[in-house]
């Protein structure tokens, strides 16, 4: 990315490097190149400078340039540099989506002044941009990681703070709690441009596990009979999802943690070392410091893949989340079906808040499907045969009422009880019971 205000393209040195002094006593860091094809491309939508640009130029010229920019990001303002002959051009130019022009010879001044305003035009350009994708990503988590419990909230507001930080990601959830699915928002939020690439350790075979992610020559061993790119080389400029990362076998977290230290990468049978710009987000089920301390994980890649942690609750203990989570996934279902979502009786919902779901989301998701179908439970899924315990119903209800409370009172533990009348001590009992989080504030 070009780390400078201002782009200066202009094949005549004097005027260049006129154009580059003026701007520098005005503070304002430009760098300077004589043709289109001398500028690094391609310029990133990122890019918080402005053009400044000669119409005429050896090889490509202002106006080709010119279109190609504005079909790149209309946005970004070009300001055009034009002979006496060239008026009727730079006019054109104008109409084409330039932002203004300037005619030589020009003094320094009129050539800040334009500048100045074109920075100020691309810097309320750059804000709206920004806040629109605040909006829009808010606006997505919410449709993506569906609830309203304070886990959630607080889940969400992680992933959106976290995923545009250049850093290695660990989730650490019970099965079926979404883990690819934090780690594909992530990914998606993060502005990296590369894939997303996903590669489940637990289901790969050890003698398969080092060609599949660093990749193979032609020949490197019996029945490589062509190259082979892995999949760290192509999650390249994007993000390499580790499922179940406790299943790396031991040879291998050697060699991945040199590739996470020093960001290149050897194909089997190969010395030829590959630069991989790419993100790691790992996700595990398992205590990975308590499989350090057992030989069974390497802790000095543990600690180097732990810079952010993410922890998914079990549905369990955000019971007040599956009323709206198996609405979501009946209507998800139905429309895929093609047909109409049935109504979900008070009778069901009562028994999915009482069930333990030992599956989490994912067995939530399933048992939608079933209802959308209009089949029985699946197997395993218990319930009363009659209605639910009064206690069950009050015990849930507890739960829940307690949590809104405690995130209107940003997890203070006093305001809370104050609030809902009762002694601290007695609610930091109820707090263990449940098992619920809390955000001190």
């Amino acid at each position: 990315m070009v780390d400078a205000d201002a782009i200066v393209i202009e094949d005549d040195e004097d005027v260049k490097l006129g154009c580059l002094q003026a701007l520098a006593l005005e503070g304002i860091k430009a760098i300077g190149y004589d043709s289109v094809e001398a500028v690094p491309r391609p310029l990133s939508r990122d890019f918080r400078g402005v053009i400044i640009s000669d119409i005429r130029l050896p090889g490509m010229d202002g106006m080709s340039f010119l279109a190609k920019l504005t079909n790149h990001d209309p946005d970004l303002p070009v300001i055009m540099i034009t002979g006496h002959g060239d008026v009727a051009t730079a006019v054109q130019a104008m109409r084409d989506g330039a932002y203004d022009f300037i005619q030589k010879p020009f003094a320094s001044q009129q050539l800040v002044s334009v500048v100045q305003r074109a920075l100020e035009k691309r810097r309320l350009a750059m804000e709206v941009r920004r806040l629109r994708r605040q909006l829009a990503a808010k606006g997505d988590l919410e449709s993506r990681i569906v609830g309203h419990s304070p886990a959630i909230v607080e889940l969400r507001e992680l992933v959106q703070n976290v995923a545009a930080v250049p850093t290695d990601v660990m989730i650490f959830g019970e099965t079926g709690t979404g883990k690819e699915l934090i780690a594909r928002c992530l990914h998606d939020l993060s502005g990296r441009r590369g894939p997303f690439v996903a590669l489940n350790c637990g289901g790969l075979p050890e003698t398969l596990f080092e060609s599949e992610i660093f990749g193979h020559e032609a020949g490197s061993f019996s029945g490589a009979t062509k190259q082979r790119i892995g999949k760290i080389e192509y999650a390249n400029g994007g993000t390499l999802f580790l499922d179940e990362i406790e299943s790396m076998p031991m040879a291998m977290q050697v060699k991945f943690l040199r590739v996470l230290q020093e960001r290149v990468v050897e194909r089997l049978g190969s010395n030829k070392v590959i630069p991989v710009d790419f993100r790691v987000i790992a996700a595990t089920k398992a205590d990975l410091l308590e499989l350090s301390g057992e030989g069974r994980f390497r802790s000095d890649l543990h600690f180097r893949l732990n810079i952010v942690t993410i922890d998914l609750p079990a549905l369990r203990n955000r019971r007040e989340d599956i009323p709206l989570l198996f609405e979501y996934f009946v209507n998800q279902a139905a429309t895929r079906l093609n047909r109409e979502p049935p109504p979900i009786r008070e009778q069901v919902v009562r028994e999915l808040i009482a069930h333990n779901w030992p599956g989490n989301v994912r067995e939530l998701r399933n048992q939608a499907e079933r209802y959308a179908l209009g089949l029985k439970s699946a197997p395993g899924f218990e319930v009363a045969d009659g209605p639910v315990p009064l206690a069950t119903t009050v015990e849930n209800f507890e739960r829940s009422l307690i949590a809104e409370e405690l995130k209107r009172n940003d997890g203070n533990i006093s305001r809370t009880a104050e609030a809902m009348a009762i002694a601290k001590t007695t609610l930091f009992d109820k707090i263990r019971k449940y098992d619920i989080r809390v955000k001190e504030s």
